[in-house]
């Protein structure tokens, strides 16, 4: 049985995201899409502004997903899959729009912690919506704000009609989350294929490393609390002393770490070895061979907050000279 596809929608209060969703559920793609939605307050109103054009709006209205009761959003899941396989349901994907205040670190450990849940769906991205008028305020007063930029595989730059000068911005968010490409999204339309079949929780060399391009007028650099770190490695590494490596920065900094994702060279095997982890959870397996005209170098990506760069640099360059000796 193919796993149902899953996509999560973040971004801080007025994002857009409820827009965006409303073009998705609106589009002709094919796709039968259930929703789950999250609000703050007693009375939902996010129905009526989406239509009726998803599945089944399951709506959690206690507060956030990521801090209400801790089985609620399993508890909705499994409800959904009831529906489906008692016939009274049909949906092939499945969109969960968070509140503006939701952290999406505890969203997506649900897919990897829940037997039924990760037999059953397959998380293929976070989406993460950012307001071109107002992130700039926003990323500088709430950590929040920033860890949901850490978090995305995808980032969707919105109101860039009212805010068209945002290169500064960009950079920043480059900064923030190096694997996340940008893209502009005017009043929720975007092509759909940029938000779905991501792959963003899939074993697989979608590294999509980005640099800041260079701003040729002065800006002053805002403080970030999220920031990505890009590690290359030249030589081919042992696969127990990369073992070691990542089980110490874990031991030490799971909490601080968002997302991080690899391509290894290890030694002595002609396949590359692929990782990829969110904060504690992480999993890792062989990739095809190294291409003759390939250069066998391992490439390392990690988003998180107040990552310790020095150390997590100095543990890797350890391992270079570990292998000189």
């Amino acid at each position: 049985m193919k796993p149902i596809a899953v996509t999560i929608l973040t971004g801080f209060l007025g994002a857009g995201k409820t827009t965006l969703l409303r073009h998705i559920l609106n589009a002709n793609h094919g796709y039968k899409i259930a929703v789950i939605e999250n609000e703050f307050g007693d009375v939902p109103i996010d129905n009526a502004l989406i239509g009726d054009r998803a599945s089944r709006i399951t709506t959690l209205s206690n507060g956030c997903i990521c801090c209400s009761k801790s089985n609620e959003l399993a508890d909705a899941l499994l409800d959904l899959l009831d529906a489906l396989d008692q016939g009274q349901l049909e949906f092939d994907r499945l969109i969960i729009e968070c509140t503006g205040m939701a952290d999406p670190g505890p969203i997506t450990q649900t897919f990897f912690s829940h037997d039924v849940i990760c037999e059953r769906f397959l998380l293929d991205g976070i989406i993460t919506l950012v307001d071109a008028v107002h992130a700039d305020q926003q990323l500088s007063q709430f950590t929040l704000a920033q860890a949901q930029v850490g978090y995305a595989d995808r980032i969707l730059l919105s109101k860039t009609d009212v805010a068209a000068d945002n290169d500064a911005l960009i950079q920043r968010l480059q900064l923030m989350n190096a694997r996340a490409p940008i893209y502009h999204v005017v009043h929720g339309d975007i092509d759909l294929a940029v938000l779905f079949d991501i792959e963003g929780f899939v074993l697989n060399d979608r590294l999509n490393v980005s640099t800041p391009a260079p701003l040729f007028r002065r800006i002053p650099q805002p403080q970030n609390n999220i920031q990505s770190i890009v590690v290359y490695h030249d030589q081919p590494l042992e696969l127990m002393q990369i073992s070691a490596v990542m089980e110490g920065l874990l031991l030490k900094f799971a909490d601080n770490l968002l997302r991080y994702k690899g391509i290894l060279s290890i030694k002595d095997e002609s396949r590359r070895l692929l990782f990829q982890g969110v904060q504690r959870l992480y999993n890792a397996d062989w990739d095809r061979e190294w291409l003759p005209d390939e250069v066998r170098q391992s490439t390392l990506v990690f988003i998180g907050i107040d990552l310790p760069e020095e150390e997590i640099r100095g543990a890797f360059a350890a391992l270079e000279g570990e292998l000189i000796n």
